[in-house]
């Protein structure tokens, strides 16, 4: 492991404890075993050590879930409902990795207070969307959904989607559950109704 490797995982260990904002830099320097002044060779400052933390962990995260690209074959072969629950499936591989879910909960709980942690989770919801928009325009293509007002039905799922993921994050900072999947499914049963529902309600039968 790098030396920058190993700064990000310490300042996500301190921040799992006791929060980002109450985590310094020279705690993170005396963390690692250096002086305060060498950590900013490696970053500029806090901010963009938090940012490179949330492009480090989600791609680990993204090479560790095997999340590859929907294969073409899957628009004619599978169901709208499976396509879509593959997809959450493939997502929540992402968002539930051990480092990930550390990095996300300590996000939701600043990030009404603390912009950085705000406009991570808006790049990660605006990902979202976007990536459902094109898979929805490839389902118009293949016939699988009605061709009304794609980019607004983008848009709902995937925001809908995300709001079940924030109350699920919710839930597991308060200690209502304890981990975010259910029953040995990494999908929570309200995510996979929501998605059965909604493919009933566009889809082309």
């Amino acid at each position: 492991m790098g030396r920058k490797e190993e700064i990000l995982y310490a300042a996500l260990e301190l921040a799992a404890k006791n929060g980002m904002k109450s985590v310094s830099m020279s705690q993170i320097a005396d963390k690692v075993g250096i002086k305060a002044p060498s950590l900013y060779n490696h970053f500029k400052s806090k901010d963009e050590l938090i940012r490179e933390m949330y492009t480090f962990f989600r791609n680990k995260a993204k090479d560790g879930s095997g999340q590859v690209s929907m294969d073409p074959s899957e628009l004619t072969e599978k169901s709208l409902e499976d396509i879509l629950l593959s997809s959450v499936s493939s997502y929540m591989g992402i968002v539930t990795d051990k480092n990930m879910l550390q990095f996300f909960k300590v996000l939701y709980s600043e990030r009404t207070t603390d912009s950085v942690a705000a406009k991570i989770i808006v790049e990660e919801t605006e990902r979202m969307i976007r990536s459902s928009r094109n898979m929805f325009y490839a389902f118009v293509v293949h016939d699988k959904v009605k061709n009304d007002n794609i980019d607004m039905a983008a848009m709902t799922y995937s925001l809908t989607i995300h709001s079940l993921i924030d109350y699920r994050m919710d839930m597991l900072t308060a200690g209502s559950i304890e981990e975010f999947g259910e029953d040995g499914n990494p999908v929570p049963k309200n995510i996979t109704d929501f998605i059965r529902w909604f493919s009933n309600q566009i889809g082309v039968l």
